[in-house]
This record gives C-alpha cells, sequence and structure tokens, in this order.
C-alpha cells in the first residue's frame, strides 16, 4: 500500500467495467467530487468511463493514486468458475490495462479493494457514526453476495459473509427480467408492481410465493446456525436469470402477482439477514449497503421491528457509490465528511424559486437543472421535475413525459416540518432526506399524484439546512396553496440518464415541452 497523507488525492473508480461507472475526487476527509460517467455519455447505465467525466473530476486536482472498487483478480477466478470464459480471459478488463487509453491518468499507481468493503466503507465512513452494524447485499461482488460488518472506529471487521451463487441480489434482478423489465436497471419498476399483484394468489393448489419459493429452491437457516451456514441459499443458479419460469403466467395481473411474490420472498429473506446482523451485533446504529438498499418498502420495516434505532443509507448505495468507500481506504482519515449528495457537474446561477414558483402555481410541470447533480439515482432537488401533487391528472401526463408505465406514482418532496402532519413515518424515521423509506399517506384523495395503490409514498422531507433553495420554494408554494410538498421526480425520461448540464436541459425542454430552469 502507498504511503498517504491528509493532502493525499485519491481518485476513486466504482462500478466500471461492469455497471454505471462512477469518479470520486477524495482529499483528507473531504469528497470534492463525484460523478456517473452516464450523465456526461447520455448511455444509462454506462459502464465505461469518459474523458469529460475526468475532465470535471480532475479540476480539483492531479490524484495521488487510484482506487479500484473491486479486486479484478479475485472477480476473474469467479467467471471462470460461472462458465464465463470469454469475460474471464478478456485481459482488456483488466483496469491497469483499460485504463491506459487516459493520458491524464499514465503513471498513476492503482490499488484495488474488495467489491463489498468498499461498499460497508462507503455507507460506514460516510454515516457519522463511530460504531455501527454494516450489512451490504447485492447480486455480486468478486465471489461475496451478503456480508455483514462492525464499524469501530477507523475499523472495519467482517461478522459474516456468503458467496455466489447463492444472491439475494441476483434473485431480484433475475425476476425483475422474467417479468419483462431490464436486470440492474429496472428492479425499482418490479418493487412498484408488487402493490398491485398478490402474493397469496392461489396457482396450482399452493399460494404464488410458496410456489415461486419451491421453484427456486430457496432455504435458509434460523438462530445461530446462522454463523456456520448460509443464511439463504438457492437450489438454482440465477445468474442467467429465471425466463423458463411459470410460461403459463403471461397477462398482465399475472406480472403483478408475480412481482408481489418477488417482493414477498425478498422481505422474507432481508427479514433473516437483519436479524442475523441484530444477533452478531448489540449496538442499535445500522448501516445498509449494495443495490439492495434502494428497496425502501423493505427498508421501511426495520426501525420497527429489529431494535435498530439510528439507520444510515448512503445516497448512492450501489455499485457506482463504491468510489467513494474505496477513496476513503487511501485519504489517511478514518471518516469522510459527508455534507451533501449534490457533488456533481455544476450548473451555475441563482436557484430558479421564482420561476418554478410562477409556472407550478398555474397548474404547468417544469423542470429544475440547477446547481451540482444529485450522486446516485434519485433527483433531490436539483435535477428535478416537479408540480403540484393534488392535480387529478398529473401522475398520468407526467408519466406520459417521461415514458414510464401509467399505473406509476411520483415521490413527494415536503418541508421536513410538515411530514407527520400527512404521513405514518416509520418507527424512529423523523426524516428522509434520500427517500429511502415509504410512508401511509393521511390523506391519499388530495395527492393523487404521489400514492400508491396501497396509499404509501416514497417521502424526501426537506429542511433549511440540507437545501434551503428548494425549502425556500416549498415554503413559497405552501404560503400561496396551503400546500407543503411537491411532486419530486428525476429530469429524465425512462431508458435515459438525469439531465447533467445546460445543454441536456435545453434539450428535455425543446423535446418533451417542458420549461426547464437553470437559474433565475
Amino acid at each position: 500500500m502507498i504511503s498517504t497523507n491528509n493532502n493525499t488525492i485519491v481518485l476513486g473508480i466504482g462500478g466500471a467495467l461492469n455497471h454505471d461507472a462512477s469518479v470520486s475526487i477524495v482529499q483528507g476527509n473531504d469528497i470534492k467530487f463525484a460523478g456517473h460517467a452516464e450523465r456526461y455519455s447520455k448511455i444509462k447505465n454506462d459502464p465505461l468511463l469518459n474523458t469529460e467525466l475526468l475532465r470535471d473530476a480532475l479540476q480539483y486536482g492531479t490524484p495521488d493514486v487510484i482506487a479500484w472498487y473491486e479486486n479484478p483478480y479475485k472477480k476473474k477466478t469467479r467467471q471462470l468458475y460461472a462458465g464465463q470464459y470469454q469475460t474471464a480471459f478478456d485481459m482488456d478488463e483488466l483496469p491497469k490495462r483499460y485504463l491506459q487509453q487516459f493520458p491524464e491518468l499514465k503513471g498513476i499507481p492503482i490499488e484495488y479493494q474488495s467489491h463489498h468493503y468498499t461498499h460497508a466503507a462507503s455507507g460506514y465512513f460516510t454515516s457519522g457514526f463511530t460504531h455501527a452494524a454494516i450489512v451490504v447485499i447485492d447480486s455480486i461482488g468478486e465471489w461475496e453476495t451478503l456480508t455483514i460488518w462492525q464499524g469501530s472506529g477507523s475499523t472495519l471487521s467482517k461478522m459474516y459473509s456468503q458467496k455466489y451463487p447463492h444472491s439475494l441480489g441476483l434473485f431480484y434482478s433475475a425476476m425483475t427480467q422474467r417479468l419483462g423489465l431490464k436486470a440492474n436497471e429496472d428492479e425499482y419498476i418490479l418493487m412498484g408492481m408488487a402493490a398491485y399483484g398478490n402474493a397469496e394468489r392461489d396457482y396450482k393448489g399452493k399460494p404464488l410465493y410458496v410456489q415461486l419459493k419451491n421453484a427456486i429452491g430457496i432455504t435458509g437457516d434460523t438462530g445461530s446456525s446462522w454463523k456456520n451456514k448460509n443464511t439463504l441459499s438457492f437450489g438454482k443458479n440465477l445468474h442467467r436469470g429465471c425466463n423458463w419460469l411459470f410460461p403459463d403466467l403471461t397477462t398482465e395481473q399475472d406480472m403483478f402477482d408475480l412481482a408481489a411474490a418477488t417482493q414477498y420472498l425478498y422481505e422474507m429473506m432481508f427479514d433473516r439477514v437483519i436479524k442475523l446482523a441484530k444477533e452478531l451485533y448489540h449496538g442499535t446504529n445500522l448501516v445498509l449497503m449494495g443495490g439492495c438498499a434502494l428497496n425502501c418498502v423493505a427498508n421501511s420495516n426495520i426501525t420497527d421491528n429489529y431494535g435498530f434505532t439510528d439507520i444510515w443509507i448512503m445516497p448512492n448505495p450501489g455499485d457506482s457509490g463504491s468510489c467513494i468507500g474505496v477513496a476513503q481506504k487511501y485519504s489517511n482519515d478514518w471518516s469522510l465528511d459527508w455534507k451533501t449528495p449534490y457533488l456533481g457537474y455544476n450548473i451555475e446561477g441563482d436557484y430558479p424559486v421564482e420561476k418554478a414558483l410562477e409556472t407550478l402555481l398555474t397548474g404547468e410541470i417544469c423542470g429544475i437543472a440547477n446547481g451540482k447533480a444529485e450522486f446516485g439515482p434519485r433527483a433531490l432537488g436539483n435535477r428535478t421535475l416537479t408540480a403540484d401533487p393534488r392535480g387529478p391528472a398529473v401522475k398520468d401526463k407526467m408519466n406520459e413525459i417521461k415514458h414510464r408505465q401509467k399505473f406509476r406514482p411520483f415521490a413527494p418532496m415536503i418541508l421536513e416540518e410538515d411530514v407527520h402532519e400527512y404521513f405514518e413515518m416509520p418507527k424512529n424515521v423523523t426524516q428522509s432526506p434520500y427517500m429511502q423509506f415509504v410512508a401511509k399517506c393521511k390523506f391519499p384523495k388530495e395527492f393523487p399524484a404521489i400514492v400508491h395503490v396501497d396509499n404509501t409514498s416514497r417521502v424526501q422531507t426537506v429542511n433549511q439546512l440540507q437545501h434551503p433553495d428548494l425549502y425556500r420554494l416549498l415554503s413559497n408554494f405552501k404560503e400561496e396553496t396551503g400546500c407543503p410538498m411537491l411532486v419530486n421526480t428525476s429530469l429524465n425520461i425512462k431508458g435515459k440518464p438525469i439531465v447533467n448540464d445546460e445543454q441536456d436541459a435545453i434539450d428535455f425542454s425543446k423535446h418533451y415541452g417542458v420549461k426547464v430552469f437553470t437559474s433565475e
């Protein structure tokens, strides 16, 4: 390992050569930049870096070291085991060889960390905790699919590990594909579909979720035996999908029911994992990471049932977020100063509070593209499509603009001080600045654009410290209308990256007939 100090500049790389490549610049405990390759290339989940992304990152300094989010050699052993021979023997996918195409990175040493360690580090070292359990659940790292760690001060200690092919993440992604959706991209749609289905529907004499459990061969242990056995076992290797499953289920309602059965089994298995974490760690702090941490429905049950009262989910818990955790390893500062998720490309100018307010008060939909882009998959006010949530036609109109399924509602952003008046928040959850939990809306008929069929919403709370300009927009809208919330969805269309720069904003407005404001 190279020698580092608090002046060391680290270029962290996450997701590259896999999906959703990203980079960060970290110096000491300061996260100076973090951005997604897809926002520059305009290719959704782009696994390749590009010179434009590196240009914006390197303006913060020339790196002393490049930190890569996984061990490529261990990964290739798993690829050989899985029969992925072409990929395993492709030496062009080794990071050192791959990065040679970027002259600006020539001569900079490259260091590797394990995939699940970088997930755990991204979460724990941005949490503000000095002690915590860290649960990482994803499809697959090099070999690991589920790990549980203990964070204590500057140290991360692994307490439990589960390996390929037994993977909760692969199960969810395979079922996403079975439903006709795109794996590693549309899992959130599956989660939304589940509310319209019946997991207990009779299917050939048994509840559908039971038939699904049996078809996949899902088993699991309970109690202290977890320490020595797989918490979750899968009889089928789902790496290649499960399009063979239940070929007679083809209708839209069949898909809803399969989604419900999938979510039911996911939550059942997630329950086992969190219980194990609590068995191994007796504190109340929990960090949840990996792509599965984006399942906000399952997340909402944690504080009610397991004794974890303080939960941190870094806003970008998937592979792209790992560029922050891997950089921390070489920063010579055990914690990272997490201030904000707004870490990407900067659109300068005053936040368009008055322009947006004027448009919203007429009942129109508008976009906002201002300030630094959010680091993560969800818009949080700086690359946002917004509207009055009370309009009966808003949901249909916004879904038409975004090319989404008509049944899907949108998330609300609401003044933090008003959230409990309008929503039944999960136990011990007083704020939700990154839309990581769902809550029951107390007045669903009044807000048709932001409630699901089960009257839940994925809530984003906004306070003055978090985003003063967005807070002012919401406050002014409340003053004019009595409503303290607005619709918040990402400024993009289905299958395309979120708007990044000024030209993207202009193009979006031109192509989709929506006013997009970049400044006052």
